[in-house]
């Protein structure tokens, strides 16, 4: 098949970019570059079957352009970063919502019908069944950020049900693995870097969080693929388990070999939007055949070990 990757070059893109490229298919990455990483595609870029577009999703002729000819659309481009929301309110819907009805528009003008999106269960807000099903009650949407996915997964039910299209949605713990570039792995690996006896810790540490591996996360869009579900699907990909914010905090300082004393900003949320308890169902998933195969402890410790290894991707981001 002949796929395009939008946000190619972040995280979980690239990744699955190496995943598809080994798995015979051919790839058009799609990416402005803007917080992804060129060199996450040094591996790609030396394969005959790779391409890389490097344009906004907001120029439509440039996506429209790159379309053609393609049989399918993995969407993970996006504005990623949910703490920062209320800082710059419009961000979210221009990144994660009105690109996605651009992806849609120029897949229409192409005749490209199936498309698989990176959502996330922020869109949960704060669920009052665990672990959550796909099918749960939508609570007040707390985020910004959950509220541009719901948007996101709107147009692409209404896609789907307008015009013929294929669409899966994929609802996201919060991953981890090689390439990682935000999240609390990485915010306290920058911090205990710079000053060891002293971690900050947003919220009171007690957050109940599920996490899942970078392959994982891309075996698990790799088979829905190959199972071509239902015209709509949803799957909600994460753990069986989840951790507290302090049991990731004792994983990261015994491999740092720190001891910091904890200073918690207080309260249960992080930060606005931030969920106290996430834990999805994932048994939708499961009966496809997947099974996550890195704990929620492996993970983190794997994280924390290729931060280490690559410190040019802590001092990418300020």
């Amino acid at each position: 098949m002949r796929i395009l990757v939008t946000g190619a070059a972040g995280f979980i893109g690239s990744n699955l970019t190496d995943a598809l490229l080994a798995a015979g298919h051919q790839v058009v990455g799609y990416d402005n570059i803007s917080t992804g990483m060129p060199r996450f595609l040094d591996g790609a870029r030396a394969h005959p079957r790779f391409t890389l577009v490097q344009a906004d999703l907001l120029d439509m002729p440039a996506l429209s352009a790159a379309m053609a000819g393609i049989d399918a659309v993995f969407h993970l481009a996006a504005n990623a970063d949910v703490r920062f929301g209320t800082q710059h309110p419009r961000r979210d819907l221009e990144q994660n919502a009105i690109v996605t009805q651009n992806v849609l528009e120029a897949m229409r003008a192409q005749g490209v019908t199936r498309i698989l999106f990176s959502s996330t269960g922020s869109v949960y807000g704060e669920a009052s069944i665990f672990p959550t099903p796909e099918d749960a009650p939508f609570p007040v949407q707390t985020s910004l950020y959950g509220m541009s996915k719901v948007a996101a997964e709107g147009l692409l039910s209404a896609y789907a049900e307008g015009f013929g299209f294929h669409a899966t949605v994929f609802r996201f713990v919060s991953i981890l693995g090689p390439r990682y570039t935000h999240g609390h792995v990485f915010d306290f690996a920058k911090r205990l870097l710079a000053d060891p006896s002293l971690l900050p810790v947003l919220g009171d540490g007690k957050q109940q969080k599920s996490y899942l591996h970078v392959d994982d996360c891309v075996a698990a869009m790799l088979l829905a693929l190959d199972r071509a579900p239902a015209p709509f699907a949803i799957y909600n990909l994460g753990q069986d388990h989840w951790c507290r914010v302090n049991d990731s905090i004792g994983w990261i300082t015994a491999e740092m070999g720190v001891a910091p004393r904890l200073e918690y900003s207080g309260g249960v949320r992080g930060w606005v939007g931030d969920s106290p308890f996430i834990f999805l169902d994932c048994s939708r998933m499961r009966a496809l055949g997947w099974t996550p195969r890195v704990t929620i402890e492996d993970g983190v410790r794997q994280t924390l070990r290729w931060l280490l290894a690559n410190r040019w991707a802590l001092d990418q981001r300020a």
